[in-house]
């Protein structure tokens, strides 16, 4: 009787840590300029058709390396975030902001791909990458997935911070406003086409978009780097196409979440993805086809489940 009343306990204690894992979800996004957090929002409201008991939450973040960092200790349940900073956190590295590997991870979705919008104002005089040297440039949040792109593009093309004249860690309400003020020359934002910072920003002021050219993103010898375009007339007075660097963003879980929380969560929103779109423009990336490609970190079983009961992995 006393080992049977043991078992009964322990499966109502592993039940209700269960049932506390689905009860709520808080969605880890970035700043409220950027996409993660429209997306987000929009997420919400298609989990909580199929999630009705479970409460819902959007919270504004530094956006990936802290997004990883609050998964990890449980403190959310899903969260946006760029592939570069996921394959670092999977690793381990200390110098992006991971004392040790973020071993609890699981991927949810591969989502729409960023493109990195390096920005200055006209009346800078910057044209190329070359030209920041000397200049006063902004480059994400300190130890955020927009900071880790500034680094590794500096990088392939001979640059530190070093070289600039002044270096702002801001993130991108920060750097826009500080670039309408004339107390910044460039900034460095990852993000989606037709991100609303981005947009802001050259309704106030001429702008820039410096070209990345292919031959750079080859030398930053990360596989989660592509070579894109943003297409001419994204923006006010970019009228032309301009090379960039493109990085796929993800949805991440950790272990700790329910399998049948995250199968509802991951097939409500590859049904759904009609409406993310609708919530940012940036969405009418996502594929379905492409939703369980890439990752370096392993699928959630939950995810993992829909995946292959919808025929989109074998």
């Amino acid at each position: 009787m006393k080992l049977r009343s043991l078992i009964l306990a322990a499966s109502l204690a592993v039940g209700a840590t269960a049932a506390n894992a689905s009860g709520f979800i808080n969605v880890l996004t970035g700043g409220t300029s950027g996409v993660y957090y429209p997306l987000g929002v929009s997420l919400t409201q298609i989990y909580g058709k199929v999630l009705p008991d479970a409460k819902m939450s959007v919270q504004a973040t530094k956006a990936s390396a802290e997004n990883l960092n609050l998964l990890q200790a449980g403190k959310g349940e899903i969260a946006f975030t760029l592939g570069d900073t996921l394959s670092e956190a999977w690793k381990g590295n200390a110098d992006v902001g991971f004392k040790a590997p973020l071993n609890k991870l699981r991927t949810v979705a591969a989502i729409y791909p960023n493109y990195i919008h390096f920005l200055a104002s006209a009346d800078s005089g910057i044209k190329s990458l070359a030209d920041l040297k000397g200049k006063r440039v902004s480059v994400g949040a300190p130890k955020s997935g927009t900071e880790l792109n500034s680094r590794d593009i500096l990088k392939a093309v001979g640059m530190s911070y070093q070289d600039f004249a002044k270096t702002e860690y801001l993130g991108y309400s920060e750097s826009v406003e500080l670039m309408k003020n004339r107390q910044l020359d460039a900034t460095l934002l990852s993000s989606g086409l037709g991100v609303a910072a981005v947009r802001d920003l050259a309704t106030a002021l001429k702008i820039v978009v410096i070209p990345i050219p292919a031959d750079v993103v080859a030398k930053i010898g990360d596989a989660a780097y592509q070579s894109g375009t943003i297409p001419a007339n994204t923006y006010n007075g970019q009228t032309t196409d301009v090379n960039t660097v493109l990085v796929p963003n993800y949805l991440i879980t950790h272990e700790g979440v329910p399998a049948d929380t995250v199968y509802k969560m991951t097939k409500s929103m590859a049904e759904n993805l009609d409406a993310m779109a609708t919530a940012h423009a940036a969405a009418k990336a996502i594929k379905k086809e492409k939703l369980a490609v890439g990752s370096p970190v392993p699928l959630h079983p939950g995810a993992e489940k829909y995946y292959r009961e919808a025929g989109l992995l074998k």
